[in-house]
């Protein structure tokens, strides 16, 4: 591995440390504020970019502060030049850091539900880090139609997940799983639009799938709990992007136990997504009544 790849992988893990302290300031100032709509979206950011918390924890998430701003460029340049499935591997601890910081910030214990969630989601997170030591080979690229076609299943799943949690009353969960999946567009467009040539216009696809997803993890911050609403999105924006890296980009498919690692990893990541969308009802349970 490249010395500029490895210190990138680095930048990025303290990134992703930040980005969940940024995520529990949005959540609080998010709940904090008067009820949110995309139907509004004008009314909804002014009354996000008016609030100094919020925009506190958003400089933490996007890079306002040299660090984070650091990170993004070394991620976009590791993109450049390594497996989109390698740099994601990186964030796989970032779970495991929302859920400690947001029990140590609400001071209460995570609950059972919480608990085996963190802990089977990092597992698989992890899991499908190592996998990557059976195939982690750049690739080729892909086709354009597959990739575009992953794109819209990806945007389609949001809506469907969306309607679900209208249909079920859980709104709050699909918001974070809505989150996710916009963002995982947004990551794979980015690896896309480092090839170059024509495949720049991919940052079309950057520009909508992280805005998109900021707006859905704010909608979720006012109905859920962080740990509940951004640990789904988290999870999702970790997995599908080492899946569309396999399946559409073309990178090396592991085989033996490598291959039978990351089928594993993949449901724990999936089970793991099930227990955070049913944290304990306990009570002092700040993260579901929020």
């Amino acid at each position: 591995m490249h010395a500029q790849i490895a210190i990138a992988l680095l930048l990025a893990l303290a990134s992703t440390t930040l980005t969940n302290v940024a995520y529990l300031r949005e959540h609080d100032a998010a709940a904090a504020l008067p009820a949110l709509s995309l139907r509004r979206p004008l009314h909804s950011a002014q009354a996000l970019l008016t609030d100094r918390s919020w925009l506190v924890g958003f400089a933490l998430e996007s890079g306002g502060f040299a660090l984070e701003s650091g990170g993004f460029a070394l991620y976009v340049a590791a993109l450049a030049l390594a497996p989109l499935t390698l740099v994601q591997s990186v964030s796989a601890g970032g779970i495991g850091i929302l859920a400690f910081a947001s029990a140590r910030l609400s001071r209460r214990r995570l609950g059972r539900h919480e608990q085996a969630g963190v802990f089977v989601s990092m597992l698989g997170l992890l899991a499908l880090a190592v996998s990557l030591a059976g195939g982690s080979g750049e690739g080729t690229g892909g086709s354009t139609v597959e990739i575009l076609l992953w794109l819209a299943a990806t945007a389609g799943a949001a809506v469907v997940a969306l309607a679900l949690g209208r249909r079920f009353g859980a709104l709050s969960v699909a918001e974070g799983v809505a989150g996710g999946l916009l963002f995982s567009i947004g990551d794979i467009s980015v690896k896309v639009a480092t090839q170059g040539g024509a495949r720049a216009a991919f940052a079309i696809g950057v520009i909508a799938g992280y805005s998109l997803g900021t707006a859905f993890l704010q909608l979720g911050y006012q109905k859920g709990g962080a740990l509940t609403v951004a640990g789904l999105a988290m999870l999702l924006t970790n997995a599908l992007p080492i899946a569309a890296g396999t399946v559409v980009l073309g990178e090396p498919v592991p085989s033996g136990t490598f291959g039978g690692i990351r089928v594993v990893a993949f449901a724990a990541v999936t089970l793991g997504a099930i227990l955070l969308a049913r944290p304990d009802p306990a009570p002092g349970n700040v993260e579901g009544t929020a």
